[in-house]
């Protein structure tokens, strides 16, 4: 998935061909029909740097990457559903309507791009690792700390053991506390958060299994980590990272709970039967 792809890879690419990127994210079906001269031109750039990042996208030719470019547009119409007068970006003429459509459009297509992008074997061996965990330490700055929390209240329910922490301080000093026995969990949207990687790394020094959340594949958290989960969301004016990567975060988080919980089936049941009852007053007993 090209459109994808580049996401993934924008805040890695040097200036040049991140214009050319942008331009390709803005409007990939205007720039499918261009040549690369025209593309060249339009960024402000040489032809040079066009090749550079076709290749850099495991391109041999410009054709190739704009052939790709038409299909993933395709896609994207037909998983959104949306018009195109209410595709794109929100505007300040926008009316509440068009909001709607706009974001039901951009969460359809996180969801979708997340599920399309995740490592599948990279989660199965974030599964297992969780799965073995006699503690599960989880941090993240911001939106990804509310994240963190979801996935700690999702855990705690099937009887893992499963902490978070309000402050970087409390997040480092309980990571150099951890073993081989434990998994700590960084979440950050661009996988450059500095407290984040401190606490991942952290935690390796002490012998725990790390895995990293993110939405750029190569970033600094993902290459710190042991399992890296890449998350693929959009962003707008109005909606930024702090925003937007919160209902792709939510699915990877989703994904890896229910994972969890059934490799452990008739545990997880019991639990979940008997935390419900806990909070509902009933008689937890089959």
């Amino acid at each position: 998935m090209v459109l994808v792809h580049i996401r993934s890879v924008l805040p890695s690419l040097p200036p040049a061909e991140r214009r050319i990127a942008q331009a390709i994210l803005a409007d990939p079906v205007a720039v499918a029909g261009w040549p690369v001269t025209r593309l060249a031109a339009f960024c402000d750039t040489s032809t040079t740097s066009v090749v550079r990042l076709c290749r850099r996208l495991g391109y041999t030719r410009h054709q190739d990457l704009r052939l790709d470019l038409t299909r993933e547009s395709a896609r994207e119409t037909l998983v959104s559903a949306a018009p195109s007068a209410v595709s794109g970006d929100i505007d300040q003429e926008d009316t509440l309507t068009d909001i709607v459509a706009k974001v039901a459009r951009n969460e359809a297509l996180a969801i979708s791009d997340t599920a399309s992008a995740l490592d599948v074997d990279a989660l199965g061996r974030a599964v297992a690792a969780v799965s073995a965990a006699r503690r599960i330490d989880v941090f993240g700055v911001g939106a990804s700390a509310f994240v963190g929390l979801d996935l700690q209240q999702k855990l705690i329910r099937i009887g893992r053991t499963a902490l978070t922490w309000p402050d970087s301080h409390s997040a480092w000093t309980s990571a150099t506390l951890l073993d081989s026995g434990c998994v700590a969990i960084g979440i950050s949207h661009t996988g450059q958060t500095a407290d984040t990687l401190r606490f991942l790394s952290l935690a390796a020094a002490a012998g725990a299994t790390t895995v990293a959340i993110s939405n750029h594949a190569g970033a600094p958290v993902a290459e710190a980590a042991d399992i890296a989960l890449t998350t693929a969301a959009r962003e707008t004016r109005l909606r930024p990272g702090a925003l937007g990567s919160r209902i792709a975060q939510l699915m990877v988080i989703d994904c890896l709970f229910t994972g969890v919980a059934q490799a452990s089936y008739g545990q997880s049941i019991d639990a979940l039967r008997q935390t419900y009852a806990a909070v509902h007053g009933d008689d937890p007993t089959p």
